[in-house]
């Protein structure tokens, strides 16, 4: 600057010219430095007033955009407010900064979704749905809606309505784990247990189901599917013949198929899924079916139980159930002694008080059938005490 300054001194000194300007009559002489230097001021004050006059114009447009930047701003501090107060449980909160945020377009979908799932924790069912309403026409966040709409209709105990909003997800095409999961627990409490039996194989060959929780599932679908009383002998042979190969040999799937099928009077095709079933686990329910399972008396059949039973009995000695329904099907078949032999058996490795009443119960049956009131009396009442401990 100092240099400048020096040199424009110098230059204007050694600078003889000057200018004439003609307005008639009138004549203004002045010198080149001096007419240089109101260029300048007049260069100055145009630029000052156009920048003045253009500041004006354009104020309206940037107040404007001032007021868009600050609406931004809120909108998503109060989404981000709304969140966090959603994860830590401060649903009240949560409520109010989905308010905010709903205040900038970008943001009202997601807001109504975190406002749905504050006022759904609240159990504010109408707010709740006054803020999916919001977002019904919003393609873009379809399916985070109607994901939105089943987790929550299932936690308030509507399947229906959570099924109706499956079918819409799934119409759309979307079908991913956590859709499986949620449609899953739709089912469950809807008892759709054919599709819960669908849906538990689909997740289970993706490993998305703990093992657990899908042989319980399995368990809980099987068991109101054969214990449905409305089925007759064909019906449940019928949903017999729809269950895999692999779940027919599971304890709990074949002692309550077995059950089933003796209550309607097919006991030959019950003692049959029985033995299969014990062919590959054995399980104290499937013991228990098979006796509940017996033949006729006198039948070849009845025989070929106790013969079974026998063989199992060799192989375990102290299974204090398999002694009873040993002694039970020897009972029938009248075989006194050896009814009498595993009856007592079974009292010995007993240690559950219902198992004890029911072989005193069978030890007195017995000994009625001998004409030995004393010692059938002592067992009945031994029974009675069983079953009142």
């Amino acid at each position: 600057m100092m240099a400048a300054a020096i040199g424009i001194a110098v230059t204007a000194r050694f600078n003889p010219g000057n200018v004439v300007m003609f307005y008639p009559p009138y004549r203004f002489d002045l010198s080149l430095n001096f007419f240089l230097v109101l260029q300048a001021l007049l260069f100055l004050i145009l630029y000052t007033l156009i920048r003045a006059v253009r500041s004006t114009l354009q104020m309206p447009g940037r107040v404007a955009a001032y007021r868009l930047k600050k609406r931004e701003q809120d909108g998503n501090k109060g989404l981000r407010e709304a969140l966090k107060a959603l994860f830590e449980g401060r649903f009240g909160h949560a409520e109010k900064a989905a308010l905010r945020a709903a205040d900038l377009p970008a943001n009202a979908g997601l807001a109504a979704l975190i406002g749905a799932r504050a006022a759904h924790r609240m159990r504010q069912g109408g707010r709740r749905d006054a803020w999916l309403a919001k977002v019904a026409d919003d393609t873009a966040l379809k399916a985070a809606r109607l994901m939105t709409m089943i987790e929550l209709l299932v936690d308030d105990h509507q399947p229906e309505a959570a099924l109706d909003a499956v079918r819409e997800l799934s119409a759309s095409g979307t079908r991913h784990l956590h859709a499986l999961q949620w449609s899953l627990k739709a089912h469950q409490q809807a008892k759709n247990w054919p599709e819960v039996l669908r849906l538990v194989r689909t997740l289970d060959k993706r490993h998305a189901l703990h093992p657990a929780l899908s042989s319980r599932l399995r368990e809980l679908a099987y068991e109101d599917l054969l214990s449905d009383r409305s089925h007759d002998a064909e019906s449940v042979l019928r949903v017999w013949s729809t269950i895999p190969s692999i779940d027919r040999v599971q304890p709990y799937v074949a002692a309550r198929a077995a059950t089933a099928l003796s209550a309607r009077g097919l006991h030959d095709q019950a003692r049959l899924v029985v033995e299969e079933a014990l062919a590959v686990n054995w399980d104290e329910r499937l013991v228990r079916a098979y006796r509940k399972a017996a033949a006729a008396p006198g039948s070849a059949a009845l025989l070929g139980q106790i013969e079974h039973c026998e063989a199992w009995n060799k192989q375990r000695p102290t299974d204090a159930e398999l002694a009873l329904t040993l002694g039970t099907l020897c009972l029938k078949q009248k075989l006194w002694g050896k009814a009498q032999r595993y009856l007592e058996q079974s009292l010995s490795d007993a240690s559950e008080a219902p198992m004890v009443g029911q072989a005193h119960l069978q030890l007195a049956q017995l000994h009625d059938a001998l004409a030995q009131p004393e010692e059938a009396a002592f067992h009945y009442r031994l029974c009675a005490l069983a079953t009142i401990l």
